[in-house]
Order: C-alpha cells, then structure tokens, then sequence
C-alpha cells in the first residue's frame, strides 16, 4: 500500500506543479531521484474535480513519451485547453482535485455487430475506444459510475465521438484498456 500512496503523491503533485508553474505559483517540487519509474514510456489521462464536478480531462491512449511528459502535458491541457471549460483560474486551483490515470495497453475488441461489442464490455473494469473512420471517442473505465449499462455506456460514447445513439457498421473498431488511478484527497470549500 506504501508504493500505491507513494506513486499517487508523485503522479498528482507531478500534474500539479505543471499546473502551478503556469499559474506562477508554487507547488511541491518532486525529487527526481524518486521518480525513475516515471521515466519509462507511458500514456495518462489527468482528471481535474472542482467541488466534486469535472473540471476538465485531457489525455492520451497510446504511449509515445515517458510518462512524467505525459503527466505534465495532460495537466497542462486539462486545466487549460479542455474546451469544455474556461482556462483554470488560480482561484479555483486551490480546490482543484487531480487525479491520474495510468492507462494499460490498447486490446482490440473484435465485434462485427453491436450484440457482440455489447457482450463484450465489462463495466466497471475496462475504459472502451470507439472508432469509425475519423470519428474516435473514450471514456475512461470511471465513467461507468455514471452509466453502469453497456447498451447506454455505448450509447453515449458513440454520442461524444459524434455519431447518433444507435449507429452501427460493420467498420467499427473498439478498444479497451485497463486504469491504475491515482487520485488526491478532495480539498476543502472554503
């Protein structure tokens, strides 16, 4: 449990003082020492909370920097390049949550009709790609906290990579992967 506790204080203060240095205010610094794990290649998402809302999201499903980049990067765009949201403020930084998400490898799930796809998702466990020529969509495996039915999970993802509910076609390509998260305590209100 002590490496757990260990690498979610290093992930998250890693996204943090990225974060705080682009708001010039100060953040822990890491020891560079205990963080050569981090330099081996790796793919995040970094999840921003405010009050227990989203507050951005921003990451990457393949890996192709170390991950210490990858953190740093996707902090940088959660917080300020989601367009879903206004550039963070400092204001808010201070009772921002940060939470990382360490994904696994990309799987292949080989469905030639929704049945199958649908009969192959594990809620809970796997974060699903969803693929059809230029239209790509993810949710992370939180999110079926949210919609804990696959039909609706699929649904909804097929909704945010753009296409309507209940499209199908032979050429879709999905996805899933495994999280390590890694998230801090929920800062106060006040």
């Amino acid at each position: 449990m002590g490496d757990s506790v260990n690498k979610a204080r290093l992930l998250t203060g890693t996204a943090r003082a990225a974060i705080a240095k682009q708001l010039d205010l100060t953040a822990e610094q890491m020891n560079s020492d205990a963080i050569t794990w981090m330099q081996e290649p790796g793919a995040c998402f970094v999840t921003l909370y405010l009050h227990g809302a989203l507050r951005g999201c921003i990451g990457s499903l393949e890996t192709y920097r170390p991950l210490i980049e990858d953190v740093r990067a996707n902090a940088l765009a959660a917080a300020f390049h989601d367009h879903r949201f206004a550039p963070l403020t400092a204001e808010e930084f201070a009772y921002v949550q940060v939470e990382v998400s360490v994904l696994s490898s990309l799987e292949a799930m080989h469905a030639r009709n929704e049945n199958i796809a649908l009969s192959k998702l594990r809620p809970g466990i796997d974060g699903v790609v969803f693929k059809f020529g230029l239209y790509k969509a993810t949710f992370l495996p939180q999110v079926w906290a949210q919609l804990p039915d696959p039909k609706a999970f699929l649904a909804q993802l097929k909704i945010k990579a753009g296409l309507s509910a209940d499209f199908w076609h032979p050429e879709v390509l999905l996805y899933k992967y495994q999280v390590n998260k890694f998230r801090e305590q929920e800062r106060s209100k006040e």
